[in-house]
Order: structure tokens, then C-alpha cells, then sequence
């Protein structure tokens, strides 16, 4: 394992699919910067928390109503426990912090080390102990004590695992930002009294930050009374000295905005939303991308394996799949669809026709993200399944325990079904996953999105279809502004809809009856021309292989060390 220089530091990371330490889009999109460090042989460690009852098991009724549980998992068996124990102040009390550590390895062998932080120790109060047990659980106190341990934490972690030479603190939203405080006392000039500006601009040499998301409701903010318990008074004195609080409140977004030398979105578009939420900070957009290694199914890593063996190193070589043979194509995705078809079978008792047009839409259920948007108007798409021979949709998705909203989406989904039965059959499958996630980009005919713009700061999930050739039928938002050729890499829904869920789904509704599936069902070596497509142009370029590039190049990179007040680079917005 080489010393690494970049802590890349995430609420939650996902790992590998036995390991339940993430919730969604968030931790899946850090590990797969970790597994492209890892084939990359790029010198990094990640730090993370490790959440013994994961998020939480999703169980539905026969009414479609979530049911949540602990999410269990054998920590010793998938996590390796190492020797010191770290001791972090948290609300007064010292919290002792066990660490555990995931060695993600590399194409060609090369180790990213995944640090994991547990607070389930013996000598801890029950408080202590639990701020490892959820993630995204419990009240602002228990939120913000996670976020210390996190922040904090990393800091301490590494320096007893004698990783001394990080020059790169990589904060990967804003829940990490409390790292900043830690920095400053290991920077600081004066050994006594509050750090001073200098030391400021000393953290800001070592820290980077990415924002994920353009919802203001999603930037974790509490009342710096509060963080005062927390925190204690000299880290929120410091705070107020430093002009790093907003008067009565410390958010964690704008601690990471002022202590970084380097911020960006995930999207171009995301971008351009970010540099309107922030109008003072310099937001540059590194678009996301997906593992191809991971997010590839059998049947296509074959496919690419007879004709561009060396796919894996250099997922740029995807660019030539515009030359293979679509025979080949369909024959591979016939295999993922059948892989689909069984674990859903497996899963649910319901047998999916495999002749039938599928689409697959899988994504956390949140209002903005409209899952169900396509079943606003069940008469007019029974009507289109039955001039084709019939629809099948396969859906999944948790809701957050506390999200009624999320709820009643699922509750929508599941309780249309039995009316539209014959002529569009749905799925809703539970406790959906990174094992669910890659069987259903890899196994859908197409695959939907559909939030309300510009909510969607990037995604990936159309990505992982893409490395798989399965095209998108989205709404123009998040990063499929970028990877859109329209009839190339897939279709659009009119733009022009913004957020009228009506127009959109009538749009969506016009697209499938007129386009989509008269290519599926009477042209298919057209479709099959699109699928490639969605392989050559977006697969090659929405990969993690790339992301990583950028962040090493534009984001690590000495050079990249950049005033945060700067007026916004408008060449990055494309």
C-alpha cells in the first residue's frame, strides 16, 4: 500500500454490497472514486463511520407502506480491527474510537484503505456508543456528534495510523467539514489563544470540497448553542473569530466553502446552480462518473473483454464499442435481462416476460426525484403498453423513515399495480441495494428518470446503464445535460416541461408511443444502434477512471490551490 497524500473523507461509503454503510447515490459515488484510487494505484485513504445497523431494511406491505428494521451485518467478517484506540472530545465527554479498515484493491493490485470509525466500546456511555449504530438516524444533537466524530475524527485517525504526509483533505460534503477545526489546531501559529486568520489560510492549503446537492434544505445547519455542547468553547470560538459561523448558526456547507482551496459541483449544470447558491465562493464542476469494473455485468465485461481487452485499465477504450457487432450486443444483454428476470422471480414470486419492453427507474423516493411520474395517467399508458404488447416497469427505492412524502410515492406505485395488470406489469423490489442497483442498469430496456429540474445535481444510476448499453429516457437535468444525443445515447424529455409534472409526463407518454417503442418492438436494429451508443459516447466518458483524472489534475494538484472569493470561472459551465 503506497503512503497516500489524499484522505478522502465521506458520511457514508459503499464498499461492496455486504457491507451497509451508505443509503444511496451519496456513498455510492465515494466508493467509486476509491475503487478508481485503487486501480489507479493513486496514493489515497478514505475515512468513514461505520454504522453497525446500517441504514435501515426495507420491508413493504401488502399496501405498498414502508416498514423499516435494523440493517445487521457481520462487521468482522467483511472489516479488519485495528490496534489504537482513538479518543475524541464530543459534548464534553472523551469518546474512545475504535478503528476498522477495508483494503478496496486495484485492477492491477494496488490497496486504497477504507478507515471505518466505531464508537461501540465498552467504556462508552450508551449515548456514545449509539453514534455508530445509524446512519442518518436520530435527532440535531445526535447528527451533529456523528459529524464530529467524522470531522474530528479523520484528523486523529490518520496521524495514529502515521499517515503523515496527507496534503489533500478531500471533503465530500459538507457533513466532513468539521476536519477544519482539527486542522486548525495541528496549523496554528500560536500554540495559546484563538487561531488567527493565517492559520485559516494555512487549512485552506489542505482542504478541497465537493457539494452534491442544489436543495438549500439539504445543507446540514445547527445552532451554534447547540454546537457549543457539542463542540465545546474554543472550537466555536474559533469558529466565530475566523468569520466561519452565520451569526447564531454553523453550517456546514459554508465552514467548507471558507476553508478550501478548491470546490466544486458534480455537474455542469450543478455548477451553474451552486455558483447562484453561493454567489461569493469560486465553484468549478467535475461531473460524476461510475466504476465501470463494478458497475458492468458479466455478459457486457465479456462482451468488452473479446473486443477491447484492456477496458478495464483505461475505460477510454469503450469509445471503439461503436464497432461491435449488434448480434453480439443483443446476445449480452438477452443474458442481463435474463439475470434480471430470475432475481426478481427470486425475490418477489413475479415472473417478468423477457419479450417484453422493460423499463427500470430505481432511485431514492423523494418528492423532487417524481418516481411515480409515469403512472400520472394510467389510462393513456395501458393504452401504449397495449399497442406494443404490453409494458413492464421495475422500480425500487427506499423513502427515509421520516420522508411521508417518499412514502406515499412508493405507496402510489404499489397501489396502481393490480388495475394495469396485462398490459404494464409492475415490480416494486425491496431493500434495494448495490447488488439490486447493477442488476437493474444492467437488465432494463431503458432506463427512466424523471426528478423536477434543477433538483438533480448530478446522478449516476443512467451511468452504470450505460456501461451496461442500456440507454436513458430522462428529463434534461443533472448529468445527463452533458451525455444527451438525442436517439444516440437515448431520448429527452422536452425540457421545456420544467417542473409541470403534467407536460413532462405528457411528453414522457409521447416519446415511448411515437419513438421508443416502435424502435424496441418493429426496428431493433435501431435500438440496438442507441444502446451502442449509450456504450461508445457516454460509458467511455462517464466513468470514475475520468473523474478521478480531473480531481488529481484540477482539485489536488498543487496548482490547484485557488482564493474561494474569486469571481466564478464561467468556462467550467460549459
Amino acid at each position: 500500500m503506497k503512503q497516500p497524500v489524499v484522505a478522502y473523507v465521506s458520511m457514508e461509503i459503499a464498499v461492496a454490497p455486504t457491507v451497509a454503510t451508505y443509503s444511496g447515490g451519496l456513498g455510492v459515488l465515494a466508493g467509486d472514486v476509491v475503487r478508481a484510487a485503487a486501480d489507479a494505484g493513486y496514493p489515497m485513504a478514505a475515512v468513514t463511520l461505520l454504522y453497525r445497523e446500517g441504514y435501515f431494511r426495507q420491508s413493504l406491505d401488502a399496501g405498498g407502506l414502508q416498514h423499516e428494521e435494523p440493517q445487521r451485518w457481520q462487521i468482522d467478517a467483511q472489516l479488519e480491527q485495528l490496534a489504537p484506540v482513538l479518543t475524541i472530545p464530543i459534548s464534553g465527554r472523551d469518546v474512545a474510537v475504535t478503528m476498522w479498515r477495508y483494503s478496496v484493491r486495484g485492477v492491477d493490485g494496488d490497496v486504497v484503505p477504507v478507515y471505518f470509525l466505531d464508537t461501540d466500546r465498552p467504556e462508552n456511555d450508551e449515548a456514545a456508543r449509539s453514534l455508530t449504530r445509524a446512519l442518518y438516524g436520530g435527532d440535531a444533537r445526535y447528527r451533529l456528534e456523528q459529524e464530529t466524530l467524522l470531522g474530528v475524527g479523520t484528523v486523529a485517525a490518520l496521524e495514529a495510523l502515521g499517515h503523515e504526509q496527507i496534503a489533500t483533505y478531500h471533503m465530500n460534503e459538507g457533513h466532513s467539514a468539521l476536519l477544519v477545526l482539527a486542522l486548525l489546531e495541528r496549523f496554528r501559529s500560536a500554540p495559546h489563544g484563538p487561531p488567527v486568520f493565517d492559520d485559516l489560510a494555512r487549512v485552506r492549503e489542505h482542504c478541497v470540497f465537493t457539494t452534491h446537492t442544489p436543495v438549500p434544505a439539504g445543507h446540514d445547519r445547527f445552532d451554534l448553542d447547540l454546537a457549543q455542547e457539542v463542540l465545546g468553547t474554543d472550537y466555536v470560538t474559533a469558529l466565530r473569530a475566523l468569520d466561519l459561523a452565520d451569526h447564531d448558526h454553523l453550517n456546514m456547507t459554508h465552514l467548507a466553502l471558507r476553508a478550501s482551496r478548491f470546490t466544486n459541483a458534480v455537474a455542469l449544470k450543478h455548477g451553474e446552480v451552486s455558483r447562484a447558491m453561493f454567489p461569493h465562493a469560486k465553484v468549478h464542476a467535475i461531473t460524476n462518473g461510475v466504476h465501470g469494473g463494478t458497475w458492468t455485468s458479466a455478459p457486457f465485461a465479456a462482451l468488452y473483454d473479446r473486443h477491447l481487452p484492456d477496458w478495464r485499465r483505461d475505460n477510454w477504450q469503450l469509445r471503439q464499442a461503436i464497432g461491435i457487432p449488434l448480434p453480439e450486443l443483443a446476445d449480452a444483454h438477452a443474458q442481463a435481462k435474463h439475470a434480471l428476470i430470475e432475481r426478481v422471480a427470486h425475490a418477489t414470486g413475479k415472473l417478468l416476460d423477457p419479450n417484453r419492453f422493460t423499463l427500470g427507474l430505481a432511485r431514492r423516493a423523494t418528492a423532487y426525484k417524481r418516481n411515480d411520474l409515469i403512472l400520472r395517467d394510467t389510462e393513456r399508458l395501458a393504452a401504449i403498453a397495449r399497442l406494443f404488447g404490453g409494458i413492464q416497469i421495475v422500480f425500487g427505492g427506499k423513502a427515509h423513515p421520516r420522508d411521508w412524502d417518499g412514502k406515499g410515492m412508493i405507496q402510489h406505485i404499489v397501489g396502481v399495480a393490480p388495475a394495469l395488470a396485462g398490459n404494464v406489469d409492475i415490480v416494486y423490489v425491496e431493500d434495494y441495494d448495490m447488488a439490486w442497483g447493477a442488476a437493474l442498469t444492467s437488465g432494463s430496456d431503458i432506463w427512466l428518470n424523471t426528478p423536477r429540474p434543477p433538483n438533480e445535481a448530478s446522478g449516476t444510476s443512467g451511468m452504470k446503464a450505460a456501461m451496461n448499453g442500456v440507454p436513458s429516457l430522462s428529463v434534461m437535468d443533472g448529468w445527463w445535460i452533458e451525455g444527451a444525443l438525442e436517439g444516440v445515447t437515448g431520448w429527452s424529455i422536452d425540457a421545456t416541461t420544467g417542473s409541470d409534472d403534467e407536460r413532462t409526463a405528457d411528453a414522457l407518454y409521447t416519446l415511448l408511443q411515437q419513438t421508443i417503442l416502435p424502435a424496441y418492438t418493429r426496428d431493433r436494429n435501431c435500438y440496438l444502434e442507441v444502446m451502442r451508443g449509450a456504450i461508445a459516447f457516454n460509458a467511455s466518458h462517464f466513468n470514475a477512471q475520468r473523474m478521478l483524472a480531473q480531481y488529481a489534475i484540477e482539485a489536488y494538484a498543487p496548482s490547484s490551490t485557488q482564493t474561494q472569493t474569486e469571481p466564478a470561472d464561467h468556462r467550467l459551465a460549459g
